[in-house]
């Protein structure tokens, strides 16, 4: 395996052709080459389990311990309750755009854009990172599952790997805009609080490509990109897909846009 036991990152491995890969009692995609990827999630147990059959069918098993993160938890009381959960009557528009949403970052397809490496969609000062939690009122929300970028609204954003899109959608409750591009082997990238997306579904983009513009739809408290990247059910760390930002970039202001 090439990567890191670690909470959040992602693994690449290779197996005979032929065989069969099953990691925490579900089956991974596996390329004709041998080629599979695995990621732990932010709360993957200290241990994981990952099986091998061969075109024989012999199967063989794999104990790995998984290290730890600490993530960053910030508690605020005395918020109004409109700030710290949905108004109930958008529960089924909640609902039906959560549908959309997993359908489209749960695609399990052969494409292996991911082999090419990933660049970061757009440049700036790092304004939340993966894994981070806020308890409202005592109340604990979902961790942030991505990294955040403080750029002004209508900064370009590019693809960090090529792909296909499976998801374009201009207004969404929480995330606004929000487009997400298929990887392939279960691995995709999403973006949020898009002011506008360009690509549309069933596009195939490239790596560079301009693909949406920044913004801050949603529940949004200002602009930014929110960068997400899952595997399959898995959520990843995005800045352990890319090189450190650029020293020269992080600290830069953030321009008002007119």
């Amino acid at each position: 395996m090439d990567g890191r036991w670690k909470q959040g990152e992602l693994l690449r491995g290779h197996v005979a052709p032929g065989s069969q890969v099953s990691f925490k009692g579900q089956a991974v995609n596996v390329a004709d080459d041998g080629l599979f990827i695995i990621g732990l999630d932010r709360d993957a147990p200290v241990e994981v389990s990952l099986s091998v059959t061969d075109a024989s069918g012999k199967t063989q098993s794999h104990d790995y311990a998984v290290a730890a993160r600490e993530y960053r938890i910030q508690r605020i009381d005395g918020l109004p309750q409109d700030k710290v959960n949905a108004p109930p009557e958008l529960s089924a528009r909640i609902e039906r755009e959560g549908a959309l949403v997993r359908a489209a970052r749960l695609q399990d397809t052969p494409r292996t854009d991911f082999l090419q490496g990933f660049v970061w969609p757009c440049t700036g000062r790092i304004s939340g990172v993966y894994g981070s939690q806020r308890i409202l009122n005592g109340e604990s929300k979902q961790p942030h599952y991505g990294v955040d970028v403080a750029v002004p609204t209508d900064t370009p954003i590019k693809a960090p790997a090529g792909g296909v899109v499976t998801l374009a959608e201009p207004d969404l409750y929480y995330t606004g805009g929000t487009l997400i591009i298929d990887h392939g082997h279960g691995l995709a990238s999403a973006f949020l609080h898009l002011s506008r997306v360009d690509a549309k579904v069933g596009d195939v983009v490239k790596q560079g490509q301009i693909v949406a513009r920044s913004g801050a739809t949603g529940r949004a408290t200002g602009p930014h990109l929110d960068w997400r990247v899952s595997w399959l059910e898995a959520r990843i760390d995005p800045q352990r897909l890319v090189p450190p930002m650029p020293a020269s970039e992080a600290k830069k202001p953030l321009k008002k846009t007119k």
